[in-house]
């Protein structure tokens, strides 16, 4: 570890737990406890387990006009969803993109009422705040709040283990947000998380942070979980990983994200366009795109990485698309992946060949997700 790396205000704790600390996002992150990656992962799907996600950004975002809704008004301008149309107290998920519809950033966005409170990646924050600032600030006071800690509390027992807590939580739905306390500790909380399981994530002051941590683990259901089953989780969930699945080279619509981009701002809708790229992401969700991102899995159990080139052929010949995220998926007991394909070769069930260590391996399209979702809607 270098003295470069920030740490997040549940370092110590995480120390105190045993966590394997590794670098990631400028941030020294607990990679995995002693329990292991592999029952980590297992032990949310079943139970409920916490994670520090500390290092992601919280940004405040109200309208000068005192209206949210200008705010919402003004965040479209930079995102292709619906956020004019977000009822207070709900979340929803979008994405940042440029002036060739790549995507600089995903991230959620709440409605809270009087504001909006915005979740971004950790190694985009700076880059994400700088430019919201720079587009909003003559319409919003823009807040950075990258000091607050922020837990996410994923599994099917993760009610369960709330509940005692903090008694709000129990009437949530999916996507709901609210400002509540935990623990008697005032907290931002929402039904909502990274895992494909129901779930809560949890924004509080740092200084509070441990207490609602202990809180949380001295609950029968709860574990701590790290980054490690963390990044298995979502990908068996077909979530994607910025900066892997998704980027600047990558649209909403080759990204197969076109489900986040609500009527109101599609073609023909009551507010089209007007945000960066529009016009590339109207045409392609209008004629269709050449390459789309898919669901993999592979035969034996060798896990297909990303990096690694698809093919059409088992001589490996004819290339057709590359690996982006890939892991052993522990819940279905089979290695995992997505990627982007040539569009012809973008069909459920269709046979392909992943270039794996010299050799080419079956692989097939699956749908995503692998796993059953658990929200409670």
């Amino acid at each position: 570890m270098t003295d470069s790396l920030q740490r997040t205000p549940l370092h110590a704790l995480n120390l105190e737990l045993g966590a394997k600390m590794v670098p990631f996002a400028g941030y020294e992150m607990p990679l995995q406890y002693p329990a292991g990656l592999m029952a980590e992962h297992l032990h949310t799907r079943s139970k409920a387990g916490l994670f520090d996600v500390s290092h992601m950004g919280q940004i405040r975002i109200s309208a000068r006009s005192g209206d949210v809704r200008d705010a919402a008004l003004a965040l479209e301008s930079l995102i292709p969803a619906d956020y004019a149309g977000l009822a207070k107290g709900r979340q929803r998920y979008g994405f940042l993109t440029n002036d060739a519809a790549g995507i600089l950033d995903d991230l959620m966005v709440a409605n809270m009422g009087d504001d909006l409170f915005v979740v971004v990646n950790a190694s985009c924050k700076e880059q994400d705040a700088g430019l919201i600032e720079a587009a909003l600030s003559n319409r919003c006071v823009v807040t950075r709040q990258f000091d607050r800690a922020l837990m996410a509390l994923q599994g099917p027992q993760a009610q369960e283990a709330l509940a005692p807590l903090c008694r709000a939580a129990v009437d949530m739905r999916f996507m709901d947000v609210i400002e509540t306390e935990l623990a008697g500790v005032p907290v931002t909380l929402s039904r909502s998380g990274y895992t494909g399981e129901d779930g809560y994530e949890i924004g509080c002051a740092a200084a509070d942070a441990e207490t609602v941590a202990r809180a949380l683990l001295a609950q029968p259901q709860v574990l701590p979980i790290g980054l490690g089953a963390r990044d298995s989780l979502r990908l068996e969930a077909g979530l994607c990983l910025y900066g892997n699945d998704i980027d600047t080279t990558t649209t909403p619509i080759e990204a197969s994200l076109a489900w986040a981009i609500q009527k109101a701002r599609r073609e023909g809708g009551s507010r089209e366009g007007g945000y960066p790229g529009a016009e590339i992401v109207l045409r392609q969700a209008r004629e269709g795109v050449s390459r789309k991102r898919v669901g993999l899995m592979a035969e034996g159990r060798a896990p297909v990485r990303a990096g690694a080139k698809l093919f059409a052929d088992a001589e490996g010949q004819k290339e057709i698309g590359v690996v982006t995220s890939g892991a052993f998926g522990p819940t279905v007991q089979a290695p995992v992946a997505m990627g982007y394909v040539a569009t012809d070769y973008a069909g459920n069930d269709t046979a392909l060949f992943a270039e794996l260590r010299g050799k080419f391996v079956p692989v097939h399209i699956r749908a995503m997700p692998f796993v059953a979702p658990g929200f409670k809607r």
